[in-house]
């Protein structure tokens, strides 16, 4: 089982973050991407909000740094994990902003940019910055392929019913021959635009066990990856057993990375943590 982090300090939505979030600094954030690079972590993430209602903070949150320079800055801290949007909201960029920012971040980080997606759903934020809403679905399927044209082509073309470009060169574009796109969203709709358009699906708010009843009506293709939240608290140092069988239990729902977010008191008791963690998913191999 692959572990994944849900970036502390960087995103902070209400009660479920550690109280040592709200003062952190970009050094204590990258001490956790080192920590989780030393210890074999799949990826971190990082969330877009460009601009939040004052009315949506209670549900939301108000914090949600900057993908690309937070990724920017972890690249240069880190060797091998890698760096996944959770979420890009795709209608709010053209395709071509994308390739050329995450492609040049592909490059920072030699090869490492997972590119997660989604259409998104607070009409609020799309009005504030002029962003078309009632087409969202239609047109992120339309940048979804073009970004799939566009990411790792220095001459890309591509010919869709929202987006056309042809006869340019983006440079630097993506150095990985196939970055992989991952869609979020909440809804089995979600599944199915990422099982038809991308290489893997990362939900939010959804539940393994509503999740596997999903996965089970969606054909997906070959190495297709599912990111899910465990299917229950995890415990490493004290309940290092129980652990283990919630992450069978949540790759047995069809996850192949468990993606983990969790409230501590301070950055020390995070850390411990996330290196509790990664011995227990170590040893779950030798059951």
């Amino acid at each position: 089982m692959q572990l994944a982090i849900g970036t502390p300090v960087v995103t902070m939505t209400p009660g479920a973050h550690g109280a040592w979030e709200e003062s952190a600094s970009v050094e204590d954030v990258a001490r956790v991407a080192e920590t989780a690079d030393r210890l074999g972590y799949h990826h971190l993430t990082c969330s877009e909000h460009i601009a939040l209602p004052a009315a949506e903070l209670a549900r939301r949150g108000a914090r949600y740094w900057d993908p690309l320079a937070t990724f920017g800055y972890l690249a240069a801290r880190t060797r091998r994990i890698r760096f996944a949007t959770n979420v890009l909201v795709l209608p709010y960029h053209h395709p071509l902003e994308l390739a050329k920012r995450y492609g040049t971040l592909d490059v920072v980080s030699d090869g490492r940019v997972i590119l997660g997606v989604g259409v998104g759903t607070l009409r609020e934020e799309f009005d504030l910055i002029g962003a078309p809403y009632d087409d969202r679905g239609p047109r992120s399927d339309d940048a979804l392929r073009a970004l799939r044209a566009a990411l790792s082509a220095s001459k890309p073309s591509y010919q869709g019913d929202f987006y056309a470009f042809g006869d340019l060169v983006v440079d630097p574009c993506a150095v990985q021959a196939h970055v992989p796109i991952w869609v979020g969203g909440r809804t089995l709709r979600s599944l199915r635009r990422a099982a038809a358009l991308g290489d893997g699906w990362c939900p939010f708010a959804v539940k393994p066990a509503q999740a596997e009843q999903w996965l089970r009506q969606v054909e997906l293709p070959a190495d297709f990856t599912v990111v899910l939240p465990p299917a229950g608290g995890l415990d490493p140092v004290r309940e290092p057993r129980q652990t283990q069988d919630i992450l069978a239990a949540t790759a047995a729902a069809g996850a192949t990375v468990v993606a983990v977010t969790h409230a501590c008191d301070t950055l020390g008791e995070y850390l411990d943590f996330i290196e509790a963690l990664a011995a227990v998913n170590a040893d779950l191999v030798d059951r």
